[in-house]
């Protein structure tokens, strides 16, 4: 279904998700050199995914994986929403030098991304094909 749109629109949604996860991780991180390693993951994860997706015994062309990729990446930035202040605090710390062992996470903001980036890649699924 969104696979049948231009392939215009489909890279201007990629660039939103990109977009949108990178202002993301530059507002809760606050640090420049995180925001740049998003952006370069951003596009070789977006490449990465166009291979494989023609390298499957089905052959997702490119327009399918942009969906998939869109709706990730969406998924991710909502499901990474919840500890955006977690995150803050750790980036405050690592700024004033303060280096733990072991920055744990609670459950609930483990899950929250893998629920919310599974179900996006549902929706994708469905959506792409």
């Amino acid at each position: 279904m969104l696979a049948r749109l231009p392939l215009g629109y489909l890279l201007l949604m990629a660039t939103f998700a990109t977009s949108l996860l990178c202002l993301a991780v530059d507002r809760w991180m606050r640090e420049r050199k995180a925001t740049a390693a998003f952006v370069i993951m951003s596009v070789v994860c977006c490449l990465g995914m166009v291979v494989v997706g023609a390298l499957q015994a089905e052959h997702w062309n490119v327009r399918q994986m942009l969906v998939c990729y869109s709706f990730a990446w969406l998924g991710l930035t909502i499901g990474l929403f919840p500890a955006r202040k977690l995150f803050r605090e750790f980036a405050d710390e690592w700024r004033r030098g303060v280096r733990r062992d072991e920055y744990k996470l609670p459950v609930r903001y483990r899950v929250a991304p893998v629920v919310s980036v599974t179900v996006s890649g549902f929706l994708a699924y469905a959506l792409a094909g």
